[in-house]
């Protein structure tokens, strides 16, 4: 099926999995990169974004993270980081996204001895394990800060290195996700659950290997699987990046449509719009187009998302309430 462009970018959406430093404009890299001497490997905006795409869309989450070299060289300053984080809002406006959750690591943008926080705050699995950005989170969980991640290389750096940071926000009541089951196996979406207790899983696509098929094609559910289903533990599901890394063949065998009929709380998102010239609005029309989904799918799944908000339960609400009321009266045209 293919979507209606217009109504499905103006339908409102919830973006959840969107990484900061993943989402500048190539034109701003370029501006950026100027006024600070960086030597970029294009010269104008529609090269270099071409290169981003291209070098991501590698097969390997090492490779891919290496592009982000380029963006974090141009945000090392309040003025650079003002201007990154005002576009970003301006573009998720600009896709229809009614509400979204930035996600950025503060101590990846401290060349030049700044922190400042905002949205979800991100720890690098592969850094040494402190709690330090957990305790920035904390601190600032009335002013901006939604929660708390830990993102970078997964093979090698299990949750459980962060157990420590995880505890602490438990006890405070803070909310976290976690990275996992990208790049690594189901064991590491077992350990973010089960060990340190994520509200959410980024990506959780290795989900699936908990889960067989009988002879008669039905679903046959690991305890694992079964305990992800039932507590509705949202996945917080990037298709393009998934592609790009080599997590999965192609937009087609994503074992998103299985997960989604099989009844788990999957959410549809971006997470690195720049790496993978992408939007919200186009990852919904890639599954239009593999899936036949239809606009009460976005709507499903944007629900889906709504739900699962690192917000208070009047915000969801609200959400949900917009999401629902929205286009209704109107169809889809295939």
């Amino acid at each position: 099926m293919s979507l209606d462009a217009e109504e499905l970018q103006a339908f409102p959406k919830v973006s959840l999995h969107d990484h900061l430093d993943g989402a500048l404009r190539p034109q701003t890299i370029i501006e950026l990169a100027a006024e600070i001497g960086h030597v970029l490997p294009a010269d104008n905006a529609d090269d270099l974004g071409r290169w981003f795409a291209g070098s991501a869309n590698s097969g390997s989450l090492g490779r891919y993270l290496e592009t982000f070299d380029q963006t974090i060289a141009v945000m090392q300053t309040a003025p650079s980081l003002r201007r990154v984080a005002a576009e970003f809002v301006e573009d998720l406006a600009a896709d229809g996204v009614i509400y979204g959750e930035a996600r950025w690591a503060p101590e990846q943008h401290l060349r030049a001895g700044l922190i400042e926080v905002q949205q979800l705050i991100t720890a690098m699995r592969q850094a040494e394990p402190t709690c330090d950005t957990a305790e920035l989170a904390l601190s600032y969980r009335h002013d901006g800060v939604a929660g708390f991640d830990i993102a970078g290389p997964e093979n090698g750096y299990p949750p459980s290195r962060f157990l420590e940071s995880f505890q602490l926000l438990r006890r405070q009541s803070a909310y976290y996700t976690i990275h996992a089951g990208e790049a690594g196996r189901c064991e590491y979406i077992w350990e973010a659950v089960q060990v340190c207790g994520a509200n959410r899983i980024g990506h959780g696509v290795a989900i699936i290997e908990d889960i067989q098929q009988d002879d008669a094609g039905g679903a046959v559910f690991g305890d694992f699987a079964a305990y992800v289903r039932n507590e509705q533990i949202p996945l917080e599901i990037c298709p393009s990046s998934n592609v790009q890394t080599g997590t999965v063949a192609s937009i087609a065998e994503h074992p998103i449509h299985r997960l989604d009929r099989l009844g788990f709380r999957v959410t549809v998102n971006p997470d690195n719009r720049l790496m993978s010239a992408t939007t919200v609005t186009r990852e919904f029309a890639l599954l239009a187009e593999a899936f036949d989904y239809s606009l009460e799918d976005v709507r499903r799944l944007g629900i889906n998302a709504a739900k699962s908000v690192f917000a208070p339960y009047d915000v969801r609400k609200t959400l949900v309430q917009r999401i629902t009321a929205a286009g209704q009266g109107r169809s889809s045209r295939a």
